[in-house]
């Protein structure tokens, strides 16, 4: 090539997407329906995973939420454990815990979790174009009915389907609310008059309106578009990751499926392989892929997954199973579409634990292990003991000073019992204004209490001492505080 002679684009694909055209428009696409060893494994877990998404707000502990989100209150239940704001700085851990997670598991596996685990792709292509598929038809049937007229038959068809996804789409806004404000709470919503939960209310119709764009209209948008995480592809992929990949060392120069003529002499006459014809030797030079364009018909984000790994391909693994299809009527080896590395398919030989994933590896086990280990002190109870500002010492008699003291009870727990304070090592009393504090269910106690002090023990104008918080004669807290006495 002369220094003159411009460089030819190879990855102008990469300059548009397949759901919008040169004029700006939309194009709706109309994938085919999958079917096939990954596509039936991809329905089982989605069977799995609904269950547990659907069910899971009606799972309770001692009568709370198993799982609960709810940032109006600052009510975090996580596997029945309460977590109050005071343990922001677990949820912060846990953030970054899963962000690692992420990127060592994208790093190693892509975007397998986009096509395998991701709600959007199990409701997407699991749910709403199942439902579809039923009642307008496969993808060439879809193209004809939205582009005849305006029949009674297509109206019926079309007024059936969106009412079924309006409905759908209902029962996912309430199963979200159930996770922030509980099941309970949403239940009230729905058989309560509506003038008594005007916010609920709203908030069920705003979420109900959200999914069913989404769902109904939105689409592969969504993944294409407004999904972070695809975004993320560009920088977490290498030659070692392994992704929904199209073997062009096997399947190129691509072309079609030539029949050799089949002379009336001899009927036969193809399967005699003495002396191969011109169309056998031209076939000879191909690659396995006959450019039958299937794996573009089922894709549902549209793209040609020839051209190479793109941002747009959620790994859903529906090519794989059209061209394993395609490879079985014409009697060739499948996986010509499969799980492999850009460095597999150039190479034929796989490389998982790289010197990136073992880094991101040991950073992700030292998070866990930081975790770990403060979930295991993680207290149920924690008690704030401060001194009343503004307020002095007070004499009780010529031995013995007294200060006033605020405190806090943080019960993380859905039980109730009592608290008492002690002076460690028996120095000093505490006397509590009021009655026996008794604790919230996750809530807060807040009260008064005395402290008091021998003369004797005080060292100086400020004396540090030590409170132990006990329930039902164990302690279960010890807090520092100072004790303020005279110059």
């Amino acid at each position: 090539m002369s220094a003159s002679e411009p460089i030819k684009d190879t990855e102008a694909y990469r300059d548009s997407i397949a759901t919008v055209g040169k004029d700006g428009k939309r194009i709706w696409l109309y994938p085919k329906k999958p079917k096939g060893k990954f596509t039936n494994y991809r329905t089982y877990l989605s069977w799995v995973l609904l269950i547990v998404l659907f069910g899971m707000p009606f799972l309770k502990v001692d009568g709370e939420p198993f799982m609960m989100f709810n940032v109006l209150t600052r009510n975090f239940i996580v596997f029945g454990v309460h977590f109050a704001p005071q343990d922001f700085y677990l949820f912060v851990l846990a953030v970054l815990t899963f962000i690692v997670f992420i990127v060592l598991f994208t790093v190693v596996f892509g975007r397998l979790f986009c096509g395998w685990v991701c709600p959007q792709t199990i409701f997407m292509e699991m749910v709403f174009r199942k439902i579809e598929y039923a009642i307008e038809g496969d993808a060439n049937a879809q193209r004809r009915l939205n582009k005849a007229p305006w029949t009674t038959q297509k109206i019926i068809k079309k007024t059936t389907k969106h009412i079924i996804f309006y409905f759908i789409a209902i029962l996912i806004a309430n199963t979200f609310l159930s996770y922030i404000i509980g099941v309970d709470e949403v239940g009230k919503i729905i058989s309560e008059p509506i003038h008594q939960h005007l916010g609920g209310f709203s908030a069920m119709l705003i979420f109900s309106a959200v999914f069913y764009g989404v769902f109904a209209f939105m689409r592969e948008q969504v993944c294409i578009a407004v999904c972070p995480y695809g975004r993320l592809q560009s920088v977490l992929l290498d030659e070692n990751s392994v992704v929904v990949a199209y073997d062009y060392m096997r399947g190129e120069p691509r072309g079609k499926i030539k029949k050799k003529p089949i002379t009336k002499k001899n009927p036969l006459e193809f399967i005699q392989a003495s002396v191969a014809s011109p169309v056998e030797k031209i076939e000879t030079q191909l690659g396995d892929c006959i450019d039958c364009k299937m794996c573009i018909n089922v894709c549902p984000t549209g793209i040609d997954i020839r051209n190479g790994t793109q941002l747009e391909c959620v790994n859903c693994t529906a090519c794989i199973d059209a061209c394993d299809e395609i490879m079985e009527k014409v009697d060739r080896p499948l996986g010509l579409i499969r799980y492999d590395s850009e460095k597999g398919i150039r190479e034929r030989k796989k490389k998982i634990f790289t010197t990136r994933v073992i880094a991101y590896s040991a950073v992700l086990v030292a998070l866990l292990a930081l975790q770990g280990f403060l979930l295991a002190n993680r207290n149920d109870v924690d008690v704030l003991l401060l001194k009343s500002p503004g307020t002095l010492y007070q004499e009780v008699d010529e031995s013995t000073l007294s200060n006033l003291y605020n405190y806090q009870i943080i019960n993380k727990t859905s039980k109730v019992f009592p608290i008492e304070f002690r002076m460690k090592n028996g120095i000093g009393e505490v006397k509590t204004v009021g009655p026996q504090p008794m604790t919230k269910k996750n809530g807060v106690t807040k009260g008064v209490v005395f402290i008091e002090l021998p003369k004797d023990k005080l060292k100086g104008h400020s004396t540090e001492f030590k409170v132990e918080v006990l329930s039902k004669g164990i302690v279960i807290d010890e807090l520092t505080t100072n004790f303020l006495g005279p110059e």
